[in-house]
């Protein structure tokens, strides 16, 4: 599994003030939570580019004077004008704790209903699971071999050993529509029969 180190630092003043000024150095204020304290840091904007804009789920190694903390992705704050991110919130990993994450889904394999003319669209990009640390992985490889044209593929047909998934289990992750062209060859079929 992917992991990026993010080095940073303590934070030791709070308030409006303390995070202007942290901003103002191009550092990002952040909270790790889920593990024995709660960790209030701070590390430079760059530091997160890997993490924050990718669609990838990874584990960020946080590295804050001298200790490591294994985390996950847990929620961002932007700013509404500049766009720039301006707080990050990630969970840290206990091994015996389960959590909670948005892990991608990966569709494998070529359907039957595309082979016969359709359109493959995906519904879902990820879904919100629970696990313990250990089973986390980078995707959710889900297998459309047996799509078929105006087919579905739904959360409850996703089997992940060791997931606990929490979408709604009737929500289509996928399906196989058929397309324009696909519709005017079966309408001109019948009337080409009739001749």
């Amino acid at each position: 599994m992917k992991t990026i180190t993010i080095e940073g630092q303590l934070r030791t003043g709070f308030g409006k003030s303390a995070t202007r000024q942290l901003r103002s150095q191009d550092l990002v204020p952040g909270v790790i939570y889920g593990g024995k304290e709660e960790v209030n840091f701070a590390a430079p904007s760059a530091a997160f580019k890997n993490l924050v804009y990718t669609p990838s789920f990874q584990i960020a190694e946080v590295k804050l004077e001298g200790k490591t903390y294994r985390t996950i992705l847990k929620d961002l704050q932007f700013d509404k004008i500049t766009d720039k991110l301006t707080h990050i919130d990630l969970l840290e990993l206990v091994d015996d704790k389960k959590v909670i994450a948005e892990i991608p889904l990966k569709f494998v394999g070529a359907s039957k209903g595309v082979k016969d003319g359709g359109k493959l669209v995906t519904k879902m990009k990820s879904l919100k699971i629970k696990t313990y640390p250990k089973y986390l992985k980078e995707q959710i490889e889900v297998p459309i071999d047996n799509l078929e044209l105006n087919g579905n593929i739904r959360v409850e047909d996703v089997k992940e050993e060791h997931y606990e998934i929490l979408n709604s289990p009737r929500i289509p992750i996928a399906s196989v529509v058929m397309t324009r062209q696909l519709k005017q060859e079966e309408a001109a079929a019948p009337a080409a029969a009739k001749k």
